[in-house]
C-alpha cells in the first residue's frame, strides 16, 4: 500500500481533529483557493481513508477502559485506595473531604471483580456446600448416637463408650469428678 506525504498525514491529523475536510487542508499547508477541492479528494484516497479509519480505532482504543484497568479500578475500590472529595457540614459551616468509599461500595466492586472469575465462585460455593454437608452429617450422627444411647438399658451416663461416641465428659459418679 503506498504511503502517506508528509503533507497528506497532517491533513488526516488535522480532519480527526476538526471533522471538516477544508480547514484540515489549509491547516495542512494546501492552498486556501483549492482547499475545499483537495479535501474532498483527499477523503476518498484509499491510503488516506485507511489512515484515518485505523486512527480512530486506535485513538477510540485508548479512550476506552480495558478489562485490565476496569479490574484494577474495582481493586482500588474494594481496597479503599481511592478517594473522593465530598462536601461535609461543619458546626462552622461546610468542609470539603476525601472519603474513602464506604463498606457497600466496597462489597460491590468485590462482587464485580468476582463476577470476572467464575471459577472461583463455583469452587467456594462447593467448598462451602461440602462444610455444610458435614455439618449435617455430624448433627445427624449424634443425635443417632443419643437416641441409641437413650434407649439402652442404663442410659448414656452410665455407658462409658457411648459417652465417649457422643462427646460427653465422663463423671465418676462415685467421686463426683470428670475426667480429662
Amino acid at each position: 500500500m503506498a504511503k502517506l506525504t508528509e503533507k497528506q498525514k497532517k491533513f488526516a491529523d488535522y480532519y480527526i481533529e476538526l471533522g471538516n475536510a477544508t480547514q484540515a487542508a489549509i491547516n495542512a499547508g494546501y492552498a486556501k483557493r483549492s482547499a475545499q477541492q483537495i479535501g474532498a479528494e483527499n477523503l476518498l484516497k484509499p491510503v488516506i481513508k485507511t489512515y484515518i479509519d485505523e486512527r480512530l480505532a486506535q485513538l477510540a482504543s485508548e479512550r476506552i477502559m480495558g478489562a485490565q484497568e476496569a479490574v484494577e479500578l474495582l481493586s482500588s475500590i474494594a481496597r479503599a485506595e481511592i478517594t473522593e472529595v465530598v462536601v461535609v457540614s461543619t458546626p462552622l459551616g461546610s468542609e470539603v473531604v476525601d472519603k474513602p468509599p464506604d463498606i457497600k461500595t466496597r462489597i460491590t466492586a468485590i462482587r464485580e471483580i468476582l463476577k470476572r472469575y467464575p471459577d472461583n465462585d463455583k469452587m467456594l460455593l462447593q467448598q462451602i456446600r461440602k462444610i455444610t454437608a458435614d455439618a449435617d452429617v455430624s448433627e445427624i450422627k449424634a443425635k443417632i448416637l443419643t437416641d441409641t444411647a437413650n434407649k439402652l438399658e442404663g442410659n448414656a451416663k452410665n455407658n462409658n463408650l457411648l459417652r465417649a461416641l457422643i462427646d460427653v465428659p465422663i463423671i465418676d459418679v462415685s467421686e463426683g469428678n470428670a475426667d480429662d
